[in-house]
């Protein structure tokens, strides 16, 4: 009999956000803390799709007038985003949405991502379209910015824009999204731990380690 100790097994987390909420980048970083305080937890971390707003066009919107309609006022948004950027500092976010001009809509970004799931880059395409939107400002529903940011996390430009022009994954996003929904998630981001557990919202990294902890144990007899 070999004495070799089995691996263990990952525990499954899955992170359902859309890459245009500001909420589910800090969630990302406290995740990464959560994560950070227990480095001899196994993970494997899976990013699942939902829309803010399915119904934007595929060319997006001008971003000043659809946050107007959505807030009442830019003065009321200007608090929010206040309020966003000393969170973010806190989180190392550097968030500057004065630079950002489209709301995109954001399918074509999680079909990406899917992509990229298979490919081994997933956690390092998400970083970077969120970068790309919150800290650049720039227009994640085009599809030659998104092959761009995919080649600056290690994919191939050209394929990816052959991906993106076919079509390839959108139903499967949408199917997801759909799922999502039925199983009553409303907001994002929403954490769910081995299938076990759920954190709802960009809570501190304290409240998602212990429902990592939690979903890690054994189901009780």
């Amino acid at each position: 009999m070999s004495d070799a100790i089995a691996p263990e097994t990952p525990l499954t987390i899955d992170v359902v956000s859309d890459v245009v909420c500001p909420w589910c980048y800090v969630g990302k970083r406290r995740l990464e803390r959560a994560l950070a305080s227990r480095p001899e937890r196994v993970v494997e971390l899976r990013f699942r799709p939902f829309q803010l707003d399915a119904t934007i066009p595929s060319e997006g919107l001008d971003r000043q007038d659809y946050m107007r309609k959505k807030f009442g006022s830019l003065d009321r948004l200007s608090e929010v985003h206040k309020r966003l950027e000393d969170i973010g500092s806190t989180e190392g976010i550097d968030f500057h949405f004065k630079d950002i001009k489209r709301s995109p809509n954001t399918l074509d970004a999680h079909r990406l991502i899917g992509l990229a799931q298979g490919l081994g880059a997933q956690d390092k395409l998400v970083e970077s379209l969120f970068g790309a939107y919150f800290v650049r400002g720039l227009d994640i529903g085009d599809r030659g910015v998104l092959a761009t940011i995919a080649a600056e996390a290690g994919l191939d430009r050209d394929e990816v824009l052959k991906f993106l022009e076919s079509g390839e994954l959108a139903d499967r996003v949408r199917r997801e999204i759909e799922k999502a929904q039925e199983l009553g998630i409303q907001g994002v981001p929403f954490f769910i731990f081995g299938g076990r557990y759920a954190v709802s919202g960009a809570e501190a990294p304290e409240v998602i380690a212990d429902a990592m902890d939690k979903a890690a144990e054994p189901p009780a007899a």
